[in-house]
C-alpha cells in the first residue's frame, strides 16, 4: 500500500501520475491511496485508480485512516506563508506522521525536503525541513529525503513580468552560480523509491541539476529561448519580505522567506560546491525553460 500527500500539489500530482504508471508497469498488485483537502482537483484516473481521503494530511485522524496497513508513504509539508510560525508549521505535520509511524507501523517514507544539512542555519522554511527530517528519521522508519536546491519552478510566479518587462528578480547575487532542480525530476525519483521495496536505513538523496549557472546566466539562457532580452534584478532580503506581506503572508511567514533568501545568498549551500546528480535531476535549465517556463511566458 502506498500513501501520497499533496495528490493535487505541484510535486505530488506528478508523484502520483509516475507512481500510477509505474503499477501500470507492474501489473498491479498495490494498492494507493491519496489524501486531499480537495478531490474533485484529482483528475479522473486518479480518482477511479486510489483510495481517496479528504481533509488534511496535518490531521491525525485523516492521516491514521488513509495509512492503516501502509507499507510506502510520500511526505511533503505544503507551504504555508500565512502560518503564525514556520517552525510551528512544520511540526504541526510532522507530528501526526511520527505518531502513525510509532502505531501502525508504515515501513518507508520518501519526504521532499532540501540541500544544506550540517550547513544551512536560520534558514526559515529551510531549516524546518531539515528538521522535520531529524523528527522523522529518529522513529527508525525507514527513510529517504529528497535534497534539492532552488526549484526552477519557483521562476514560473514571474512569468508575468517575464513577458511584460523582460525582468525577473531574485534576492541573490546575480554572479553567484545557483544550483537548480526541476519539480518532474524530484516526482520520478520519489516514483521510483516508492515503488522499490528493497531499500532500508536513512539517507539523503541530493537532486542537483547538471547547470552550474549565476542569475545572471539563467537571464541569458532565458534570452536565448524566449527570443528577447531578459535581465535579472537583484532584490534584498527584506524587499522579499515586504513583498510577501503584500501577497498576503503572515509576519511570520515572510520573515521565513527573507531569513531563506539571506541564507542562500550568505551561507552558500545551493552554491557551486555541490555537485551536479544526473541519476536523479538530469533536467537542464534551458530544457526546463523551452517546455515549461517558455509556455508560461507566452500563455
Amino acid at each position: 500500500m502506498i500513501v501520497i500527500t499533496t495528490p493535487t500539489g505541484g510535486i505530488g500530482r506528478q508523484v502520483l501520475d509516475n507512481v500510477l504508471d509505474g503499477l501500470d508497469a507492474q501489473g498491479g498488485g498495490t494498492s494507493l491511496r491519496v489524501i486531499a483537502r480537495d478531490p474533485g482537483r484529482l483528475t479522473a484516473r486518479a480518482r477511479e485508480r486510489a483510495g481517496v481521503f479528504q481533509g488534511s494530511h496535518a490531521d491525525p485522524e485523516v492521516l491514521g485512516a488513509a495509512c492503516a496497513g501502509a507499507d510506502q508513504v510520500f511526505w511533503l509539508v505544503p507551504p504555508a506563508p500565512g502560518a503564525d510560525s514556520v517552525e510551528g508549521h512544520f511540526r504541526d505535520f510532522t507530528q501526526p506522521l511520527c505518531e502513525v509511524i510509532a502505531r501502525q507501523g508504515v515501513a518507508r517514507v520518501v519526504a521532499v525536503s532540501s540541500l544544506g544539512r550540517g550547513v544551512a542555519k536560520d534558514a526559515g522554511p529551510i531549516s524546518a525541513s531539515l528538521a522535520m527530517d531529524e523528527r522523522i528519521a529518529a522513529t527508525g522508519v525507514r527513510y529517504r529525503a529528497l535534497c534539492p536546491p532552488f526549484l526552477m519552478e519557483n521562476l514560473l510566479g514571474q512569468a508575468a513580468g517575464l513577458r511584460d518587462t523582460g525582468e525577473f528578480r531574485m534576492a541573490y547575487a546575480a554572479d553567484r552560480v545557483l544550483r537548480t532542480c526541476a519539480t518532474a525530476d524530484i516526482a520520478a525519483t520519489a516514483a521510483r523509491l516508492l515503488l522499490d521495496d528493497s531499500w532500508t536505513g536513512r539517507a539523503d538523496v541530493p537532486m542537483v541539476g547538471p547547470d552550474e549557472l549565476t542569475p545572471a546566466g539563467m537571464a541569458e539562457v532565458l534570452s536565448e529561448v524566449l527570443g528577447r532580452p531578459v535581465r535579472v534584478r537583484e532584490t534584498t532580503p527584506e524587499a522579499y519580505r515586504a513583498s510577501a506581506l503584500r501577497f498576503g503572508a503572515s509576519e511570520a511567514g515572510a520573515q521565513g522567506l527573507a531569513d531563506m533568501a539571506s541564507a542562500m545568498d550568505e551561507q552558500g549551500f545551493y552554491g557551486v560546491a555541490e555537485p551536479s546528480t544526473p541519476d536523479t535531476a538530469p533536467t537542464s535549465f534551458r530544457r526546463w525553460c523551452e517546455e515549461v517556463l517558455r509556455p508560461a511566458v507566452l500563455a
